[in-house]
């Protein structure tokens, strides 16, 4: 895998209940295998570009599956030369 990088993603489904459709995007993330952590306005996700991309596009059409008509998703990358961490960006604050 080249250098990693962060991806976070903020779903948005515009629902009368979107609790339970935002716990499913975040089901598909768990599947997906990749290394994540769940924060209170997004989930922020570590591994390979393209693969994450992959995920996001997932997480976005799942809340259709459950039944939504309309999704605002926000999407964050944070790259470097050097690959970057979330472990690196928040340990000290932990």
């Amino acid at each position: 895998m080249a250098n990693p990088v962060n991806v976070s993603i903020e779903v948005l489904p515009l629902h009368q209940n979107p609790y339970p459709i935002v716990d499913k995007a975040i089901a598909v993330i768990q599947a997906a295998g990749v290394k994540y952590e769940v924060g209170p306005m997004e989930t922020t996700m570590e591994g390979d570009l393209d693969e994450l991309l992959a995920v996001v596009k997932q997480v976005h059409r799942a809340c259709f599956v459950e039944g939504v008509e309309h999704v605002v998703t926000v999407v964050k990358i944070g790259e470097s030369v050097h690959g970057t961490s979330i472990e690196g960006k928040v340990s000290k604050y932990r």
